[in-house]
């Protein structure tokens, strides 16, 4: 069950990544281009945990430097795709109308996320004949959870109209 422990860690990370780049974004003071300033640190978190780290447990286990084609594609494809899907999160909190919004953004995303993991990973697999109910319901509750966290995420009040503006 130790792959459990890792899933957990990986929920806790990316369950924080959306509220830690929208304080990152905001935090560098540049309404047109505070997203962007962001992403770049982004870019060089994932540099040093994607590059650095794994060269310097690669080389203390003498494991040699030596990529086959079709592993290194897809792994590039894999993290290509993760930087858009980063990229996007920064252009979706650009559009969003308050930081309100961040928990609708970010359910969106992870809601989505595991439904379109499941359909593609089955299709690549063939595995659509084994399909069974539970399996679309599961993906039928996600999409639920996802519109009912988005439609009913926490935002404050909206301000009463003040007295003049109603004499105006």
């Amino acid at each position: 069950m130790n792959y459990i422990y890792y899933a957990l860690l990986t929920v806790v990370c990316w369950g924080t990544y959306g509220i830690c780049m929208h304080e990152g974004s905001v935090g560098m003071k540049n309404g047109d281009h505070g997203r962007i300033m962001a992403f770049l640190w982004v870019g060089i978190a994932y540099f040093i945990t994607a590059v650095v780290a794994p060269i310097v447990i690669l080389k203390l286990n003498n494991v040699p430097l030596s990529f086959p084609t079709k592993g290194w594609v897809w792994s590039l494809v894999a993290g290509t795709l993760g930087a858009i899907g980063a990229l996007g999160v920064l252009l979706a909190f650009g559009k969003m109308p308050s930081p309100a919004y961040v928990p609708v953004v970010m359910s969106i995303i992870f809601a989505g996320a595991p439904m379109v993991n499941a359909i593609v990973s089955t299709t690549k697999e063939g595995n659509w004949a084994f399909v069974r109910w539970p399996f679309v319901l599961g993906i039928a509750m996600a999409a639920l959870g996802g519109y009912l966290i988005t439609k009913y995420a926490p935002k404050p009040p909206k301000s009463p109209p003040s007295a003049n503006a109603s004499k105006a």
